[in-house]
């Protein structure tokens, strides 16, 4: 029995029209790879999308790559991650399951879930992830004497970071132990952190983490350049698993470090450092105090020009000050930063209010589409965000 482990697409997320092309692609590659490995079923262990109401346009890609599935017979089970779940409950995962091109395992009833089973006899079940990582407070009323219980073999879908796979960077981030988790699991699939991980612990079986199909940031392209995913395989009932990278584009990554520089040296020792790749990536990251000069006095224009021919030319100058302006201190990861804030101005008048703050800020960040019109976009958006609202 073989089967593929997904997580973290967050398709639709990038702004950049040719970076969530790319984002798109290496999720029908995926697909496309699983079908030629002759995988038995497809399994997201959440974040589909980038939000629970994606772009009309993103969906329809989706679909159209999800349909081939369904015409070979190759189920795909999923849970909502912390972006594609909604607090007010609407998700186009919804619709996705009424279609007949997903199944979402997370069935509960009475704090009790319950099990999807597999043409294979393989059962599946798991539990979704919500805003700010606070599923993991749901996952203490569960029962799971049932499902510990259950002979054969098992798949846990989960969207948590564990404490036991905590990263530099991460030390800040409330997680989740792994004793949250039902015992007895042949296989957790697992998702929310971007990275790469895979490991055996006793009475759990395998835990994973296949990282993102396709970065969704400026530091993930320096660092993974492309995404990817778990094969996995059962053989005498001892399982393998096998990453497979979906590199589309090749990734150039460049540091310029502009201290005691002016903004004329920067810009130069950017031009002579800069390859000429056509197609390819790139991502520019310029750190330090200027000797002289403002950020804005480099001449990106140039620099572009002189990349022209690359599929996409990406900044970072978030680091890059002059001798007069003092760097506010930046807390890695971002997403840190926006829980610590979120936190400290909860007024709890309402439930969940932590995540309905999510939910807004969600709904509130979406991009007007190509061809729509300023009223209808401000409807949009506008009643997005009331849906969020108790």
């Amino acid at each position: 029995m073989k089967f593929a482990h997904l997580s973290d697409c967050h398709l639709g997320g990038w702004r950049d029209k040719g970076l969530r092309r790319l984002g798109i692609e290496s999720f029908r590659k995926a697909i496309e790879t699983a079908l030629q490995e002759r995988a038995g079923f497809i399994l997201i262990a959440g974040d589909l999308f980038d939000t629970a109401l994606p772009p009309l346009d993103i969906l329809k890609d989706v679909t159209s790559i999800l349909v081939l599935l369904k015409e070979q017979d190759i189920p795909v089970y999923l849970i909502p991650g912390s972006h594609d779940y909604s607090a007010s409950g609407k998700t186009m995962l919804d619709i996705l399951e009424h279609a007949g091109l997903v199944e979402n395992v997370m069935k509960l009833q009475d704090n009790t879930l319950t099990f999807t089973t597999d043409k294979t006899g393989t059962k599946i079940t798991g539990y979704m992830g919500r805003k700010g990582g606070l599923e993991k407070n749901n996952y203490t009323t569960m029962n799971y004497a049932s499902l510990e219980q259950e002979p054969g073999f098992k798949i846990f879908l989960f969207h948590t970071l564990l404490n036991q796979f905590k990263e530099v960077g991460f030390e800040t981030l409330d997680c989740a132990d792994l004793s949250i988790l039902p015992k007895g699991f042949n296989y957790y699939a697992g998702g929310h952190p971007h990275f790469v991980r895979n490991a055996t612990f006793q009475e759990y079986g395998t835990i994973a983490y296949p990282g993102p199909t396709f970065p969704n940031n400026f530091k993930e392209l320096e660092e993974l350049h492309h995404g990817g995913f778990y094969l996995a395989e059962t053989t005498n009932n001892k399982l393998t698993l096998k990453h497979v990278s979906l590199k589309l584009k090749e990734v150039t990554t460049l540091f310029i470090n502009a201290d005691g520089k002016t903004p004329a040296q920067v810009e130069q020792e950017i031009l002579t450092s800069l390859p000429h790749p056509e197609d390819n990536i790139i991502t520019l990251r310029i750190e330090g105090t200027l000797k002289e000069g403002k950020p804005s006095d480099i001449d990106f224009r140039n620099i572009n020009k002189h990349c022209e021919k690359a599929y996409a030319l990406l900044k970072n100058t978030t680091k890059l000050v002059t001798q007069e302006y003092e760097q506010p201190a930046i807390h890695e990861p971002s997403e840190t930063l926006e829980q610590d804030l979120i936190k400290q101005t909860l007024t709890n008048t309402f439930h969940n209010e932590e995540e309905i703050i999510y939910t807004l800020i969600t709904a509130l960040d979406k991009e007007k589409l190509e061809g729509e019109k300023t009223q209808d976009y401000e409807t949009r958006i506008i009643n997005e965000a009331t849906k969020a609202l108790p």
